[in-house]
């Protein structure tokens, strides 16, 4: 009876050890950590753009008419001066030939006009003889002064009437050749407006009938970049970017122009970045759409942090293993600060953090190591959990 006894006594006695050993332990927070490490850390804007040729020439017209023929197509390869289509020429070279009809009236015009000169000249010369011999009155003398001076004005007028009709062919001439569509640079169409039978009308705005790509093989991206980020992009800065076309490609640009002309849209400001790329393999077309990535900055082999641990606070359960001076550090302190664990304890650390990749940050100072143990979330159910970083390695503390 008394072993009994002396057994039950013992059973209870552990069992009320590990009660409250097992009570003890569930009051204990858990927290996902993971090591500190050091690696390179790449800050990037993220921005969508359209790929366009470099030098895009839109080809219009300046006399209306009918397209009578058609020179150039799709992607047809043109060089400088080359025909690309005709408008009737018919209208035009009617104009040519009344322009032409007009001046010869006029050259003949100038011809009778410098006979009558000569005819009035004639006769002032001889008016002048007969009244210097009192054979006629003075009033003749004057008629025929008048009729000489009004014979050398006609003179200039019939001039001035040769000049504006060598105008009016010159004009005509020139909308005759206009009527012949030609290709101002060397390029690729890539663009055909018109066919054979339309009516094309010059107005206040000319049609355009062809874009011509003056060089393919070097293309540029522009991009839309927020008034936030405007300030990290330079001139210089290397780009990557893909197409929908080729997803497993990717495509190496850099930054040649920022341009400072703002475009608001919806209340939204955003800004022109020109990233060059090269082409040389065509596989880039005009008008795709980019999703660009520019690198603004880059660091080598830094101690760094995942950004999840800068977003962990202490749940209210973990507070009560945080001793007052680690609480009063964090509330005293300005500025980021992560928890690392000690002794399965937190431990509040401030630092000073660099650029992020948006998965790492760069920890420019502060009491860290490389290899310790630093809180990314409550894993006790106590807290709503944060994010960690992608992809990397988690440990249950």
């Amino acid at each position: 009876m008394k072993k009994i006894i002396i057994a039950a006594v013992i059973l209870i006695a552990v069992g009320t050890g590990l009660f409250f050993v097992f009570r003890s332990d569930k009051n204990v927070p858990k927290y996902v950590t993971e090591k500190i490490t050091r690696g390179d850390i790449k800050a990037t804007v993220l921005a969508t753009g359209t790929v366009n040729a470099v030098t895009t020439v839109q080809v219009g017209t300046q006399v209306s008419g009918t397209i009578k023929q058609l020179f150039a197509d799709y992607n047809s390869p043109v060089r400088k001066g080359q025909l690309l289509a005709q408008i009737d020429p018919a209208i035009f070279e009617a104009q040519v030939g009344q322009a032409q009809a007009n001046l010869m009236s006029a050259k003949a015009g100038l011809e009778k006009t410098q006979v009558a000169l000569r005819d009035a000249k004639t006769t002032y010369e001889r008016s002048k003889t007969l009244f210097a011999k009192n054979f006629i009155a003075r009033s003749d003398l004057d008629t025929a002064e008048t009729n000489y001076l009004s014979a050398l004005s006609q003179i200039k007028v019939a001039e001035a009437q040769i000049q504006q009709t060598k105008a009016a062919l010159d004009s005509a001439s020139i909308n005759l050749k206009y009527s012949r569509i030609v290709s101002p640079v060397d390029g690729t169409v890539i663009s055909r407006n018109v066919d054979i039978g339309q009516t094309v009308a010059a107005s206040f705005q000319t049609p355009t009938l062809f874009t011509i790509a003056q060089d393919l093989t070097k293309m540029q991206i522009n991009t839309s970049i927020d008034e936030a980020d405007i300030g990290k992009i330079k001139v210089g800065q290397h780009a990557t970017f893909t197409v929908d076309a080729y997803p497993e490609l990717t495509f190496q640009g850099k930054v040649s122009v920022v341009r400072n002309a703002p475009i608001t849209l919806s209340n939204v400001v955003t800004y022109d970045a020109v990233i060059t790329v090269d082409n040389t393999d065509m596989k880039l077309k005009p008008g795709m759409t980019a999703n660009v990535s520019t690198e603004t900055a880059m660091v080598h082999g830094s101690l760094r942090v995942p950004n999840a641990a800068l977003r962990f606070k202490p749940s209210a359960t973990g507070k009560a293993s945080v001793n007052n001076n680690e609480q009063k550090g964090e509330k005293a302190a300005k500025g980021p600060g992560v928890w690392i664990l000690e002794n399965k304890k937190p431990a509040y650390v401030k630092i000073t953090t660099g650029i992020s990749d948006g998965s790492y940050t760069e920890v420019t100072s502060g009491n860290l190591n490389e290899g310790q143990q630093i809180i990314l979330e409550d894993a006790s159910g106590g807290k709503k959990k944060t994010n960690p970083a992608a992809g990397a390695p988690r440990f249950m503390r």
